[in-house]
């Protein structure tokens, strides 16, 4: 089956999500999120999610996760396409369907990003590629992205919210390693028959920590579309290319890199400086193989040995 020639689908959702929350070029829009319904439940997912469905149009579905600890956050495509493709061509169908994951963050008070060292990815951990299955519960692998947005209230208005930053991401930056990624989401042996009267259980729920885009100073303050694509505003009028990042991937003997290309709307960027190349922006998470011990509850009381 041959794919009429599309514009990519991240490329459309990162221009309409600048169009709604940067209108009139650095303006940012003040909008009202509604109460949060569960623990799970993020208003902010849904108000991305309605975003996408009206500015993306005809043509394009926006399918939300259906329940918590479902990953992605929602998948994008466009169903006349996918209908009947065989599952080697939707993985490599960027132009057609992709996988969204949102991320957000706070600023401190300092006025820097919050979890800048390493951002918790709960049981998933990031990949350029992710797994989703068809109504017949027939895995799919498909192209992911993540959107990580720094979320803060406007200062005396009620509920008003406003986004200060902006990467829209390739995931191939954050990882590229789909093994590893199938690894952790696939099947897991828990541990049973535990504890004094063997009717504990051990989940072994990983939690995983992986970097935080928006550490970047380069990246901090501004809205910025990440892609493996190199001349992207050939093909999209609206972009304008910013920068180049690259990142290193360690071997035995030597070191391979990898070149991310940084897009931003036309109508925000500024170029006083030229292009900017940053290698490995990112702030590592901790490093150290242990973990912090618990919380110590301490109880206001001297005792005596």
């Amino acid at each position: 089956m041959v794919e009429p020639r599309l514009n990519e689908l991240p490329v459309e959702a990162f221009i309409v999500l600048n169009e709604h929350f940067f209108p009139h070029g650095t303006d940012h829009l003040r909008f009202k999120l509604r109460d949060k319904r569960d623990t799970q439940d993020d208003p902010l997912d849904k108000y991305i999610c309605n975003v996408l469905k009206r500015g993306l149009g005809k043509g394009v579905a926006v399918e939300e996760s259906t329940g918590s600890l479902i990953s992605p956050d929602m998948v994008v495509y466009r169903p006349a396409i996918c209908a009947g493709a065989s599952r080697a061509e939707l993985a490599s169908r960027e132009r057609s369907v992709f996988g969204l994951e949102v991320k957000k963050l706070k600023r401190t008070r300092s006025g820097s990003i919050a979890r800048a060292s390493g951002l918790d990815y709960n049981t998933t951990p990031p990949s350029g590629s992710l797994q989703v299955y068809d109504t017949n519960i027939a895995p799919i692998t498909i192209k992911g992205y993540y959107l990580f947005v720094c979320q803060e209230s406007v200062q005396d208005q009620h509920r008003l919210q406003r986004l200060s930053a902006l990467v829209f991401c390739d995931g191939n930056i954050l990882n590229e390693d789909y093994q590893f990624y199938l690894s952790i989401t696939g099947r897991r042996a828990k541990e049973t028959g535990l504890g004094s009267y063997r009717d504990g259980a051990n989940r072994i729920r990983p939690m995983l920590v992986f970097p935080n885009p928006l550490s970047a100073a380069v990246l901090d303050h501004q809205s910025t579309l990440i892609h493996a694509r190199n001349n992207l505003e050939k093909e999209h009028d609206k972009l304008i290319k910013v920068g180049v990042i690259e990142r290193s991937i360690p071997q035995q003997k030597y070191q391979e890199k990898r070149n991310f290309y940084c897009y931003r709307m036309k109508s925000q960027a500024t170029q006083e400086n030229g292009i900017f190349s940053a290698l490995d922006p990112f702030k590592s998470p901790e490093s150290s193989p242990k973990t912090a011990p618990r919380g110590r509850f301490i109880v206001p009381i001297k005792t005596v040995a």
